[in-house]
C-alpha cells in the first residue's frame, strides 16, 4: 500500500493502523481517509487479519479534521469531503472483523467518530473525548449525530453535541462511550490483550454476530430478531459450531479453524 498519513503493520493475526500526522495532531484530511480506506481494504482482503487496532500517538488519535482545510470551503466542497467521509466510515464499521479504537489523547471531532465507528473503544487515562464542531457555526459531518446517541443515549447525546464540550476518559467510560480506561504506558499492551482474545474465539461466529448487532440496530426489533436467527442457523454448518460444541462436551479447549 502506498500510504502517506498512516502506518500499517501486521503482526500474527492482529492489523496495527497508526495515525500519523504529529504536526497537526493526526487532524484528518482527504488523504488520511484515502489511506484509511486501503488500509480497511487490507484488512478486508487479508485472511491473516483477524482484529484491527486503530491508533494515533500519546497527544492525539485524531484531533478532529483539518480545520485550516476545511475554512475555505463551500457546500460542494463540503459534500464532496463528506461523501469520502462516510463512504470510508460505513466500511470501517462494517469490516467483518472486530476492531478496536486505542485512544490516547484528543480524539476530538472527526477523531471520535472514527472511533465510534470501532467495535471497541479503550482509552488511556489521559484520553480527551467529544464533538466540538457547533462551536465552529456547524455539527459533527461523519457520523457522529447518529453513531453517538446509538452507543450513549438521546440526551447524552444531545448534551455533547450541542454544548460541544470535550469529556475525559473518565467520564467518557460513565458514560459508555469506551469501553475501559487503562495507564497511558499500558495503552498498546491492553488492546493487543483484547485483540489476542478475540483472535481466540471462532472467525465465521464473530462475523455472524458482528453482523446480527449492526444490521439489527438499524431495524426494528422483530427484524432484527430475524437477522439473529438467520446468522445463528447458518453456523449450524460450520465445523468450528461442530468442535465448539464437542470441546465442550469432552471437556477441553476448542481448537477453531475459521471454517
Amino acid at each position: 500500500m502506498d500510504l502517506k498519513y498512516i502506518n500499517y503493520k501486521r503482526e500474527g493475526g492482529i492489523a496495527w493502523a497508526q495515525f500519523n500526522r504529529p504536526k497537526k495532531l493526526n487532524a484528518l484530511n482527504p488523504d488520511v481517509f484515502r489511506d484509511l480506506e486501503a488500509v480497511v481494504a487490507r484488512c478486508e482482503e487479508d485472511d491473516a487479519v483477524r482484529v484491527l487496532i486503530l491508533t494515533g500517538n500519546e497527544k492525539a488519535f485524531a484531533a478532529g479534521a483539518d480545520i485550516g482545510a476545511m475554512a475555505a470551503g463551500d457546500i460542494g466542497v463540503a459534500y464532496d469531503q463528506t461523501d469520502q467521509t462516510m463512504r470510508v466510515q460505513e466500511r470501517l464499521a462494517d469490516l467483518p472483523k472486530p476492531t478496536i479504537a486505542a485512544v490516547s489523547g484528543y480524539a476530538l471531532g472527526g477523531g471520535c467518530e472514527v472511533a465510534l465507528c470501532c467495535d471497541f473503544r479503550i482509552a488511556a487515562d489521559n484520553a480527551v473525548l467529544g464533538l466540538p464542531e457547533i462551536t465552529l457555526g456547524i455539527i459533527p459531518g461523519g457520523g457522529g449525530t447518529q453513531r453517538l446517541p446509538r452507543l450513549v443515549g438521546l440526551s447524552i447525546a444531545a448534551e455533547l453535541i450541542f454544548l460541544g464540550e470535550t469529556i475525559k476518559a473518565d467520564k467518557a467510560e460513565r458514560i459508555g462511550l469506551v469501553n475501559r480506561i487503562v495507564p497511558s504506558d499500558s495503552l498498546e499492551a491492553e488492546a493487543t490483550a483484547l485483540a489476542e482474545k478475540l483472535i481466540e474465539r471462532p472467525a465465521v461466529a464473530l462475523r455472524a454476530a458482528k453482523t446480527a448487532i449492526r444490521k439489527g440496530m438499524s431495524t426494528s426489533l422483530k427484524e432484527g430478531l430475524q437477522i439473529e436467527q438467520g446468522v445463528f442457523c447458518m453456523l449450524f454448518g460450520t465445523e468450528d459450531k461442530k468442535e465448539g460444541m464437542a470441546a465442550f462436551l469432552e471437556k477441553r479447549k476448542p481448537k477453531f479453524k475459521g471454517k
